[in-house]
C-alpha cells in the first residue's frame, strides 16, 4: 500500500512528540489534576481510577511538531488543519477542564471549524455523487453549510464512540491510514503524508491510553480528531475527482452509523438525542460479549472491548481500496456495513437474531432481563 511512498520524518516526529507529551501529562497529573481529572461518576464511565482527560493536548503537540519539520507543500495541508481545528479543540478542551460546555456549543464549534477550513483553503464539498444533491452543492453557500454540517457530524460521532481504552484513537489511526492509502494510490502524496502525521500523533497517545488508560482522549482530542478526519475526507474527495464520496463515508462508517442509530433509537424510546446512556454498541459488546460470554477478568474488560471495537472498522477500511473509484459499489458496501451494525445490535438487545429491517421498523425491543442486569452491574 505504501511501498511507493517515501515517508519523511514528519509522521515519526508527530508520533514521538505526542508520545513524550502524553507521558509528561501523566507524570504531572498532580499539577493539573484538579482541572483535568475525569471522575468516576457518570452513566457511561468505564474506569476505576481518576484519570486525566486531556490527551488531545498530546495529539495537538505532535501535529504542531510535524508541521514544523514538514516540507512547505505538506505544511500547506497541516497548517490549515491545525488552525481550522482550533475551535473544535478549544471547546472540547474547555469541557475537559470545566465540565460546563454544552454538547450544542461543542457541536457548533466543530461546524465552525469546517467553515474556517473553507475560509483558509477555499475547499468545501461540491459533489457527493448524488446527482440531484450535487446540483445544490453547486451553490456556494449550500456547499459550505453542508460541509460544516458533515464535519460536525463526524466529529460528534468520534466523541460518541470514545468509551473504552484505545477505541476512538484506534479507529482514528485506522481511518487515517486508510485515507493515506487511498491518497497514495491516486498519487496525492502530500495528503497521504499529512494523514500519516495525524495517524502518528494519534498513535503516540494510543500507547499511553491502551491498555491501562493512563490518559484519556477527552472531548478536546475526540472533537479535534473527528474534525481532522472529516476535513481530510473532504480534501481527499475535492483534490481527487476519481475518488467517490462514498469511499470517504465507508472509512467513517462505524462512528457515522453509531451516531445515526443512536439518534434513531433515542427518538423511538422518547429520550433526548444528546442524553448519555449505556446502550451504545460498545457498552453492549462489553457487557454481553466480553464480560458475560468471554468472562474476561475485570481488569482486562475495558482494554479488550476497546481494541475489539476499534478493529471492527478494519474490514471497511480494507474494503475501500477495492471500491474507492466505484460509486455504486462503495454505496452498497456502506449499506451492508450499516445493516450489519443494526443486525449485531438487534442480537445484543433482543437475545435473538432478526432482520435489521424488521428491527428498524418497530420500536427496538430490549430484553427486560438484560435491562435489569444492565442496571445492576457495577462499572469496571
Amino acid at each position: 500500500m505504501f511501498a511507493s511512498l517515501d515517508i519523511p520524518p514528519s509522521p515519526y516526529t508527530a508520533f514521538a512528540v505526542s508520545l513524550v507529551t502524553a507521558i509528561v501529562l501523566v507524570l504531572t497529573t498532580k499539577l493539573h489534576g484538579r482541572f483535568s481529572i475525569d471522575g468516576l461518576v457518570g452513566i457511561q464511565k468505564a474506569h476505576t481510577m481518576p484519570t486525566p482527560r486531556i490527551g488531545g493536548v498530546a495529539i495537538w503537540a505532535g501535529l504542531i511538531a510535524a508541521w514544523a519539520v514538514a516540507k512547505p507543500e505538506r505544511q500547506a495541508i497541516l497548517g490549515p488543519l491545525l488552525l481550522a481545528g482550533l475551535p473544535a479543540f478549544a471547546f472540547g478542551l474547555a469541557e475537559d477542564i470545566t465540565k460546563k460546555v454544552s454538547v450544542m456549543a461543542r457541536l457548533l464549534a466543530t461546524m465552525a471549524s469546517g467553515v474556517v477550513g473553507w475560509w483558509l483553503t477555499g475547499v468545501s464539498l461540491t459533489s457527493v455523487d448524488i446527482p440531484w444533491f450535487d446540483s445544490l452543492l453547486g451553490i456556494g453557500l449550500v456547499s459550505v453549510l453542508f460541509t460544516a454540517f458533515a464535519i460536525g457530524g463526524v466529529a460528534n460521532a468520534i466523541n460518541i464512540i470514545d468509551g473504552f481504552n484505545g477505541l476512538a484513537s484506534g479507529f482514528v489511526i485506522l481511518a487515517f491510514v486508510g485515507i493515506a492509502g487511498i491518497a497514495t494510490v491516486v498519487q496525492d502524496t502530500n495528503l497521504a503524508i499529512a494523514c500519516l502525521c495525524v495517524a502518528g500523533a494519534a498513535l503516540g497517545f494510543w500507547f499511553i491510553n491502551w491498555p491501562w488508560g493512563k490518559l484519556f482522549l477527552g472531548d478536546g482530542g475526540s472533537y479535534f480528531g473527528g474534525f481532522a478526519l472529516a476535513w481530510s475526507c473532504v480534501m481527499l474527495i475535492e483534490r481527487n475527482s476519481g475518488v467517490t464520496a462514498f469511499a470517504a463515508l465507508l472509512v467513517c462508517i462505524h462512528p457515522v452509523t453509531e451516531v445515526l442509530f443512536s439518534i434513531y433509537r433515542r427518538k423511538l424510546r422518547q429520550t433526548h438525542p444528546g442524553q448519555p446512556d449505556r446502550l451504545h454498541l460498545h457498552s453492549l459488546i462489553m457487557r454481553r460479549v466480553v464480560r458475560s460470554t468471554l468472562r474476561v477478568p475485570p481488569h482486562l474488560t475495558n482494554p479488550l472491548t476497546g481494541i475489539l471495537l476499534a478493529l471492527m472498522s478494519a474490514p471497511a477500511v480494507l474494503a475501500v481500496y477495492a471500491v474507492y473509484d466505484q460509486t455504486l459499489t462503495a454505496a452498497m458496501l456502506c449499506l451492508v456495513f450499516m445493516l450489519g451494525y443494526v443486525t449485531l445490535y438487534a442480537r445484543l438487545v433482543s437475545f435473538h437474531w432478526c432482520s435489521p429491517i424488521a428491527f428498524l421498523l418497530r420500536k427496538p425491543p430490549i430484553n427486560r432481563r438484560f435491562m435489569r442486569t444492565l442496571q445492576k452491574q457495577p462499572r469496571l
